[in-house]
């Protein structure tokens, strides 16, 4: 075994022993924090020694051991996966150093100084990466004085030297003359010699791509426009197949509808900042007004009161998506307003619809499986159902493999009715979610299926996912003389109390008793 590989066989035994017990578990939160520092810096150096391995071998090296190339032996060797691989051999050819073929000696790196922070732990291959990528992309445009410029300044970004000079303007770009340029890093040591600033804290990988995109803004101040047709060229949308029950939908989109579709994002998932309804979904407080229902049985129950607990949500127990499926949901809901749009092309003369292929004993007991045009997918009734109720579907109905009925019924709410209904109820009607009533989609109460009107009295507000997800989140709808009123799940309200939104509530005096037999 030569001295270096004994050398990180020490480091990996050292590591073990750290690992052996429990320590880890003891340790203090600045001892903890102390730890996750040192084990940064050992995992930069680790990458320095992978990629100055990588970058010092010849192109033959992967083959010599039985490798297609160097990523598949990279993925041997490090047991790693292929993008990984991918990357520490884009980091090696930064930091490459060809030979002078005269007098034997290797020149200077294409990234010099960024090579010198990964060799002293300063960056990882993040970092590096991060920090040249954007002038990079635009290598072709970018002189060699202006990259070793770019070069200094990000080296000395990454350990802290945030000199702010580098961003100022392009005054301070090497005009001709490399002596010219600006030595960030030189600076900063001739401070901290002086007695002057010290260092501050490193720079993270995406604080070195934001710097990096800024000097390649400097040094590329056309580059906009290629970037743009790079963009327009390589832009594009694919629906992938049908996999665990879902579709993966991978594509490049341009930066402005990025920004439009992020504004649609920001707007569904915060709509206050849209200029949604305040306060909300809210109850009639018990103290200055309350309700009374009598049911069959003679039990009354409470609509609730302005003020309501259950109104609010801080630990997102009645919503518990996460980001990423309330981005989901805002699309389909986007998709589903735009679907409705009076300038939304029309299929065949009308508008998109749903055909449904059911046998017919599986549709009177309400079991069984739908097809969705488009996608293949089998998905079970109320997914077909959910997509029908806030427009038309058209049911073929097979027994045994023949037709034996083609139906059409129209069971949308029109333009008058929505205007209506939004105005009655202006939110989404389940409690704790704010997405504005003109965003969401009618739901009929009484199903269309049942015998359900299409009418502003079956009709209410819910946004994307809670209509998807109603027959089996625990809520329940009804109306009470054309108003809509929710019992939640038990875990929400064990009392399990009808409760009418106020925004559903037509003002009344204060302090009125209302009570329905």
């Amino acid at each position: 075994m030569n001295s270096i590989a004994g050398s990180l066989a020490q480091v990996a035994s050292d590591l073990r022993a750290v690992l052996s017990d429990d320590g880890l578990a003891g340790l203090s939160d600045g001892e903890r924090a102390e730890v996750l520092r040192g084990a940064g810096e050992v995992s930069h150096l680790v990458d320095a020694v992978v990629v100055e391995t990588v970058a010092t071998a010849d192109v033959e090296f992967g083959h010599r051991f039985g490798c297609r190339g160097m990523n598949e032996l990279l993925q041997r060797a490090l047991l790693t996966d292929a993008p990984s691989a991918s990357k520490i051999v884009k980091a090696a050819d930064l930091v490459h150093r060809d030979m002078n073929i005269v007098s034997g000696e290797r020149l200077p790196a294409r990234w010099p100084a960024l090579r010198e922070a990964l060799l002293d732990g300063a960056i990882g291959i993040p970092g590096l990466l991060a920090a040249t990528g954007p002038i990079e992309y635009a290598r072709t445009r970018v002189g060699t004085e202006e990259r070793l410029w770019a070069d200094e300044a990000l080296s000395a970004h990454a350990r802290g030297h945030h000199n702010t000079e580098a961003t100022d303007g392009a005054a301070h770009v090497p005009e001709g003359d490399a002596a010219g340029a600006t030595d960030p890093s030189a600076e900063a040591d001739a401070d901290a010699a002086a007695g002057g600033a010290q260092p501050g804290p490193a720079a993270t990988a995406d604080d070195l791509r934001q710097l990096a995109a800024t000097l390649a803004m400097i040094l590329d101040p056309d580059g906009a426009e290629p970037t743009d047709r790079d963009a327009q060229q390589g832009r594009f949308l694919n629906l992938g197949r049908l996999h665990k029950g879902a579709h993966r939908l991978a594509g490049s989109i341009t930066p402005e509808v990025a920004a439009q579709l992020q504004q649609i994002f920001d707007a569904f998932n915060n709509p206050k900042v849209g200029g949604a309804p305040a306060p909300g979904v809210t109850f009639t407080d018990t103290e200055t007004e309350t309700e009374t229902d009598t049911g069959a049985d003679g039990s009354t129950e409470s609509t609730g009161g302005e003020g309501d607990v259950f109104n609010t949500d801080p630990r997102n127990v009645i919503d518990p998506r996460t980001p990423a499926q309330k981005r989901h949901d805002a699309l389909a809901a986007a998709l589903g307003i735009a679907a409705r749009h009076e300038d939304m092309p029309t299929l065949g003369g009308a508008a998109p619809t749903l055909v449904v292929h059911v046998d017919a004993r599986d549709l009177a007991a309400g079991t069984g499986w739908a097809t969705l045009p488009g996608s293949g997918a089998p998905v079970p009734l109320s997914v077909a159902a959910h997509t029908a109720c806030t427009g038309a579907i058209q049911r073929v109905l097979f027994d045994e493999g023949r037709i034996i009925g083609i139906t059409t019924t129209d069971r949308i709410f029109n333009a008058h009715q929505r205007r209506a209904i939004v105005a009655r109820d202006k939110e989404c009607l389940i409690p704790g979610c704010h997405v504005p009533a003109s965003w969401c989609e009618i739901h009929h109460v009484t199903e269309h299926s049942h015998g359900g009107p299409t009418h502003t009295d079956n009709g209410v507000p819910l946004c994307w996912w809670h209509h998807r997800s109603l027959d089996h989140s625990g809520w329940e709808i009804r109306m009470n003389d054309g108003l809509p009123q929710i019992r939640g799940p038990a875990w929400w309200d064990p009392a399990q109390h009808w409760r009418t939104p106020q925004l559903s509530t037509p003002a009344k005096p204060a302090r009125r008793t209302v009570l329905r037999i």
